[in-house]
């Protein structure tokens, strides 16, 4: 029996791995969107240090995000590792989707999946509802979370965004090898502070290797937040959106090559986790809910928990072929059940999307 659990809508298909929680794969047309580590599913898998290296793949909700030095449990909480039971399948209207539910509660709180795939559109819709929290009076009551997919890019990639307020690095970084100044700070994503000195442009995908980084982009208006990376060697454009009021900010994992130790073996690179959620970055669950650098910037770093509390985390991911030309996303629209992407230099590219998917 195959472990997967699949879903298909025209050209788009899915596998979701309910053992771990994580969006296996996502292709349209027999391509795959979505990145899949090198040592996934070999022997090599076995020197990984956690479940999610292990199977590092796709897409996952994490939650708490990252190390949990609050609460028991496993790094990226066991929303991305444990099992997920399904609960339903459904299909109609040229959409094919599923249900899911954590077998774990998660502090307190249930959490819930629904995953969504329609013919004509070449977008991934992901809701997750987390209901509840802790009872006790003296339980913490705030929960981080972060959603992870990732893709592969080359050099020289342009990565445009929604407007932000802020780029932060964490107070250290991720591993010795790494591009960018931790901590740094800038309002401008083309100068960020470089380790060595001078800037660097976070709005193209670093041309040289060698390094890991981590940074943590801020929200500067509540609505529909965005990444968009227009990919050269695979002549597309990969956009994803989320709620930013639920998710006020982004956190790109520059994964390049700086990992020389098994299973990465100097070997991942030209891979960006594209990360909206609500946390402190890379400072952990514990700073999250009290005084850090991303709270200082006015955004929610945590989403309150309580016996009664309900949270719907709207996020999506689309591709669109890449136009002649296409030189680069410089605005994003939804209307009339369209994404419009307008480039640099005033040309367009357009797909099916649900205008209603933020607005539910």
């Amino acid at each position: 029996m195959e472990r997967w659990l699949r879903i298909q809508a025209g050209p788009a298909d899915l596998a979701f791995d309910p053992e771990v929680g994580n969006i296996r794969r996502f292709s349209l047309g027999g391509h795959d969107i979505l990145h899949t580590a090198h040592w996934v599913g070999t022997p090599s898998a076995q020197a990984a240090d956690s479940v999610i290296d292990a199977h590092l793949a796709g897409d996952f909700l994490a939650a708490p995000f990252g190390t949990s030095d609050l609460v028991p449990g496993p790094p990226h909480g066991w929303s991305a590792n444990s099992r997920w039971h399904l609960i339903s399948r459904y299909q109609g209207a040229g959409c094919a989707g599923m249900k899911l539910m954590l077998d774990h509660d998660i502090m307190g709180a249930r959490v819930t999946k629904d995953i969504r795939l329609c013919e004509d559109h070449p977008v991934l819709y992901q809701t997750h509802v987390i209901e509840g929290g802790p009872h006790e009076a003296t339980a913490p009551g705030g929960l981080t979370f972060a959603h992870h997919p990732m893709i592969r890019v080359s050099p020289g990639d342009a990565i445009a965004t929604s407007p932000k307020r802020a780029a932060l690095t964490p107070e250290a970084p991720l591993e010795p090898a790494h591009l960018l100044a931790y901590p740094g700070r800038s309002t401008d994503l083309t100068r960020f502070p470089a380790a060595g000195g001078g800037m660097v442009d976070l709005t193209q995908y670093p041309r040289g290797s060698g390094h890991e980084d981590f940074v943590t982009l801020v929200e500067a208006e509540v609505g529909i937040g965005w990444t968009a990376v227009t990919r050269a060697a695979q002549n597309d454009i990969v956009v994803v959106l989320k709620d930013s009021a639920v998710m006020p900010v982004t956190m790109l994992w520059i994964s390049n090559g700086g990992r020389d130790y098994a299973p990465w073996d100097g070997r991942h690179d030209g891979v960006l986790g594209i990360e909206d959620g609500c946390t402190a970055g890379a400072e952990g669950h514990k700073a999250a809910l009290g005084d850090n650098a991303i709270a200082r910037e006015g955004v929610p770093t945590a989403l309150v928990l309580a016996p009664e509390t309900r949270h719907t985390l709207r996020h999506a991911i689309a591709v669109l072929p890449r136009p002649e030309g296409f030189d680069g996303v410089k605005s994003l629209t939804i209307r009339e059940n369209r994404l419009i992407l307008t480039a640099i230099n005033g040309s367009e590219a357009e797909s099916r999307f649900e205008s209603g998917y933020f607005s539910i």
